[in-house]
């Protein structure tokens, strides 16, 4: 069935999106902050290079606020991206950054700091109790049942990077994060299944634990045989990305997507790895679109290291606020290889 879904779709070619004046997942979601207008522009940007599809982050507070609100803005979210023929894939629930979110306003950016405000999902408080993490089947039967059936979702992608140990929240972080996210993720894979969704579902492989099954942590093993389809982030420089193509493969499963992928200064381009991923025809999602609140412009050592003014290069992002690329010959490239 996964060989099938594959077979019908396009190069899938897209972007991590959140729209420039939201710092997190919830500011981005939220009544008082969901802004159609910014979605609409820079969605439509998106479509102007010649991107099919995006990779968008939901949150599970947002459920726990208002569950018919945001099923009705997720919805809305739907008809704007279709307009642009953009198909989301949307993520569920992300372990990276602040482990404690919270609802309601949103703190401002710290000036030069990479994803300064951006939340995990769930917080550790609730990650940290087995009790706890099954309050969470709501939210995953009631989003992926929604919208189980509209062709305007992609795919569902279930938890970002669960086990990261994210240095920049070291001592907020859980001691046995690992093995936590491993038994939330454990959950998941059924809870998603059963709302039954027309859309194939999946968890991105990262780290180093590709190449041999025996030796993989248990949440990679977890996430390469439930997943429908492989998916995996990779900021590393063409050829690792190629050696990264190459160990996936070796499991037999039809499908790969880099969920993730564009660090300039890591050595992670657009000239090297779009060639690549569309030779190889390997969906492909960077980094961020369009500089605003995220700051993701800078490097992940902004958290240690004070940046006076904008880097060079970029870490990630392709247009600046008012639409301009960042890079010309970058967008020349993308329009080329999307044939736009």
């Amino acid at each position: 069935e996964a060989r099938r879904w594959y077979a019908d779709q396009p190069w899938l070619v897209g972007c991590n999106f959140i729209p420039s004046n939201a710092i997190n997942q919830l500011e981005m979601w939220q009544a008082e902050t969901f802004d159609i207008e910014t979605i609409d522009r820079e969605l439509g940007w998106a479509a102007d290079v010649g991107f099919n599809t995006a990779r968008v982050f939901l949150h599970d507070l947002l459920w726990q606020q208002d569950a018919s609100g945001f099923l009705a803005r997720v919805d809305r979210f739907l008809d704007i991206a279709d307009g642009h023929r953009v198909r989301p894939m949307f993520v569920l629930f992300d372990g990276v950054w602040d482990p404690h979110p919270r609802l309601g306003p949103q703190r401002a950016p710290r000036p030069r700091v990479h994803n300064s405000g951006w939340v995990q999902s769930p917080g550790a408080e609730v990650l940290a109790d087995p009790s706890r993490q099954a309050e969470l089947e709501g939210y995953v039967s009631g989003v992926i049942g929604h919208f189980r059936d509209d062709a305007r979702v992609l795919a569902w992608d279930l938890f970002n990077e669960a086990d990261s140990p994210n240095p920049a929240y070291r001592d907020a972080e859980l001691a046995d994060k690992a093995e936590r996210a491993t038994e939330l993720l454990t959950k998941l894979y059924p809870w998603s299944r059963a709302a039954g969704p027309s859309q194939p579902i999946t968890a991105g492989i990262y780290g180093a634990e590709w190449g041999d099954l025996d030796r993989a942590s248990d949440i990679r093993r977890l996430m390469l045989t439930e997943s429908d389809v492989i998916s995996f982030h990779s900021y590393q420089p063409a050829d690792a990305l190629r050696a990264h193509i190459d160990a996936l493969e070796s499991y037999g499963r039809p499908i790969l997507r880099l969920t993730e992928y564009l660090a300039r200064g890591a050595g992670s381009t657009f000239q090297d790895a779009l060639p690549l991923l569309r030779e190889r025809n390997v969906g492909a999602y960077n980094w961020g679109l369009v500089s605003g609140k995220t700051q993701t412009i800078y490097p992940w050592d902004s958290w240690v290291k004070q940046y006076e003014s904008e880097p060079e290069p970029w870490f990630h992002d392709v247009f600046r606020a008012d639409g301009t690329p960042y890079r010309e010959e970058e967008v020349a490239l993308i329009r080329r290889l999307t044939c736009r």
